[in-house]
């Protein structure tokens, strides 16, 4: 199975509306590992790693989020496999 690596970074209205909550659940429904972390310029950073159709899943959510968000825009690059145990929250 191949993993591979991906960066998203969210802007919109993305922070105080359960973004990383939400992409945690998402993503670790999907399989992937990784974390999700707010940004002091209002973005979301989410490194994720997976394989490439879970990913592809992902970036798909990434676009609407959950209820109360209000997503303007996702930016996706590729990265490095880092071998991340969980999908986890960060500060």
């Amino acid at each position: 199975m191949s993993i591979e690596h991906r960066i998203f970074r969210v802007h919109g209205r993305v922070q105080g509306v359960f973004y990383r909550q939400s992409t945690r659940q998402q993503a670790r429904q999907l399989g992937l590992t990784g974390y999700a972390r707010n940004n002091p310029d209002g973005t979301v950073t989410i490194e994720a790693e997976g394989p490439p159709e879970a990913l592809a899943q992902l970036e798909q959510w990434c676009h609407q989020g959950p209820p109360a968000a209000r997503v303007e825009e996702v930016e996706a690059t590729t990265g490095p496999v880092q071998g991340y145990p969980e999908f986890e929250i960060r500060r």
